[in-house]
């Protein structure tokens, strides 16, 4: 495996082509980063949504959840929150802060693309058919919408770090087992922990927000004591813009610290 003097000298160049790939290509690599991490929180949802015991749901979910960042490194996708480590190549004077900006700019949209579109599709192909299914979407969906601001930057520091972690510990790895390995665990951590992700959030909230227009959903979700005054796009972007400032924080502050511990350069 890599030492980590020898992957802030990997990522600084990794990141400075990542900064002077074309914007097609970085958007078509986010929008399938998108619907993998999207695929996370749909497979760990539906595994999930019957356990009435939290702890369980969120193992269950820790578990399953982490396979979606192992897709987006091995395919090489492109994924805003591991995209904050550029942070590095800026530091190592490889890439500028315009070419960083750029690139977060132009995979946030194609994550956003790609975890919306998984969630129409789910909609449209009748997972909220089981309306308990349903009922969990409108849940989630609506105590992310509801979170206080300080609250979801500081969810969204803490589970940038662990995502950036996972990004560095897989590719340290020279094996695809450890490259699986190194994403698995920190990821899962988070899950387990209830941080906040701007990608996931992507697809939980419009996941969450089709399935309150299935009148059947909504109705047992309202019977069930869940808010739903929240659970619209005001409430959408009320979440989004916390998490994000939050996880550009974690993940450009992570790839700092791991710059100012472990490079070569003077």
């Amino acid at each position: 495996m890599l030492s980590p003097a020898e992957f802030v000298d990997f990522y600084a160049q990794a990141g400075a082509k990542k900064t002077a790939n074309s914007a097609g290509r970085l958007f078509l690599a986010a929008v399938l980063a998108g619907f993998f991490i999207g695929g996370g929180g749909l497979v760990s949802g539906v595994a999930s949504f019957g356990l009435d015991n939290l702890s369980a749901a969120r193992v269950v979910s820790g578990l399953l959840f982490p396979f979606g960042l192992i897709m987006v490194i091995l395919t090489g996708a492109e994924l805003f929150t591991g995209n904050c480590m550029i942070a590095i190549s800026l530091l190592e004077r490889r890439a500028t802060l315009a070419g960083m900006v750029r690139n977060l700019m132009i995979v946030y949209l194609g994550n956003f693309v790609g975890a919306a579109l998984l969630a129409a599709a789910v909609a449209w192909g009748g997972a909220f058919d089981n309306v308990a299914l349903g009922v969990y979407a409108i849940q989630t969906a609506a105590k992310k919408c509801q979170l206080a601001p300080g609250r979801a930057v500081v969810l969204g520091i803490l589970c940038n770090i662990l995502v950036c972690a996972g990004v560095m510990c897989s590719l340290c790895s020279k094996s695809l087992p450890g490259r699986a390995v190194g994403a698995f665990v920190p990821v899962s951590f988070f899950v387990i922990g209830g941080f906040e992700h701007c990608v996931a959030n992507m697809y939980y909230i419009p996941a969450g927000l089709l399935a309150a227009g299935v009148p059947q959903c909504a109705q047992l979700a309202r019977e069930a004591g869940v808010d739903l005054s929240a659970l619209n796009p005001g409430g959408f972007f009320a979440n989004m813009i916390p998490v994000t400032i939050g996880n550009i924080i974690g993940g450009c502050g992570f790839g700092a610290l791991i710059w100012a511990c472990h490079r070569t350069s003077k």
